[in-house]
């Protein structure tokens, strides 16, 4: 990424700050996912227990809210090099349908490791809400032919999202739906851990960003979208703070899973998150070089694809339900450390496959 400090205003190439925002967020995915499956029942009633769950609970949103991030960056960076704009519309709906299948294939792996039951290969995860909505976001991006109208149409999908939830949810005529397929637009216990509301909402919302970071193509620009970004995302999750205690409009809404409250209250945050971690990433002073949340951030997916099995499957059955909170959390600091081994030896095994292939070929 270009740097944005100093006189000089030259053009952003790469932002590193979205990967290292993207690593933090593996971070937080895999502390949910062991203070989930490794702390023992005694020790859920703590305020320390809770306050975990708080911080764990943003790990999903803002995977999904960096997945929307980099739906115009990437559909733009094509554009701009091809011409087309239906193709670059088509490579990255391509993509979210990729995303799409990997969340079946992740499920068949988890059945066949694990020996599962037949029915959890059609349950509902996140890659399964992230697949279909990147698709959809990229073909809104490829609809609306301007930012303007890019703008519009995102900010609209995200508020619908936020606002509609709990009338969807609680519409009488899904019973009526096959679980399977319920599954996907409410929560069905054991079978629903994601559904496509609220929680597409994310990926437009973060598709909206993403139209106004690729139209910032200087330092300059991108400095001062990203200080408007700060402001803007606090005030939206100030405001969502507020409203959360006034009385509810809906018949039924919960605060921690269909509320439009929390819903706009986690995408504020995110929103200043992002600003956050460009002011880090431009601080003054900061170390050149290889950044291990960077790492983390750049082999998210493969990161998400490995630790799942690790925290849930057969092979830490005993550490299930096992630990104090203490424990878990050493537990989660050791496991991060082998994920960004892993992670490194990943990348250096592709690196080493495509430099032998260079040569072969």
């Amino acid at each position: 990424m270009s740097e944005a400090g100093g006189g000089s205003d030259r053009l952003v190439t790469r932002r590193g700050y979205l990967d290292w925002l993207r690593g933090v967020a593996v971070l937080v995915m895999i502390e949910a996912h062991v203070i989930d499956s490794w702390t023992r029942v005694s020790d859920r009633q703590s305020l320390v227990f809770f306050w975990s769950v708080i911080l764990g609970g943003f790990g999903a949103p803002l995977f999904l809210f960096l997945a929307g991030v980099a739906i115009p960056l990437s559909a733009g960076s094509k554009f701009r090099r091809s011409g087309d704009a239906r193709a670059a519309t088509r490579a990255v709906v391509r993509r979210g349908l990729e995303i799409f299948g990997l969340a079946f294939l992740f499920r068949v792996q988890a059945w066949l490791i694990s020996w599962g039951a037949a029915w959890t290969l059609l349950k509902v995860d996140i890659l399964n809400i992230m697949g279909p909505s990147i698709a959809a976001a990229a073909a809104c991006w490829g609809v609306a032919r301007t930012n303007a109208g890019r703008l519009a149409l995102f900010a609209a999908l995200t508020i619908a999202m936020g606002f509609l939830t709990p009338i969807v949810r609680s519409l009488p005529g899904l019973a009526a739906l096959p679980d399977p397929l319920e599954a996907y637009i409410r929560p069905i216990p054991a079978l629903s851990n994601f559904v496509f509301m609220p929680w597409a909402g994310f990926v437009f919302a973060g598709a909206f960003i993403g139209v106004c970071l690729d139209a910032a193509q200087t330092s300059s620009v991108e400095r001062r979208l990203n200080q408007r970004l700060f402001i803007a995302g606090a005030l939206i999750a100030l405001t969502a703070y507020a409203l959360s205690f006034r009385p509810t409009l809906y018949a039924h809404s919960d605060f921690w899973t269909s509320s439009p409250a929390y819903f706009f209250l986690r995408v504020g945050i995110m929103s200043a998150a992002i600003a956050f971690a460009y002011w880090w990433e431009v601080r003054p002073r900061r170390p050149d070089g290889w950044s291990p949340l960077r790492q983390l951030g750049r082999t998210s997916l493969f990161i998400y694809w490995i630790h799942v099995e690790m925290v849930y499957g057969l092979i830490s059955l005993p550490l299930h339900k096992g630990l104090s909170l203490t424990q878990a959390w050493i537990a989660l600091v050791a496991l991060c450390l082998l994920m960004l081994g892993c992670s490194v030896l990943k990348d250096r095994v592709v690196e080493r496959y495509r430099l032998r292939s260079l040569r072969t070929g």
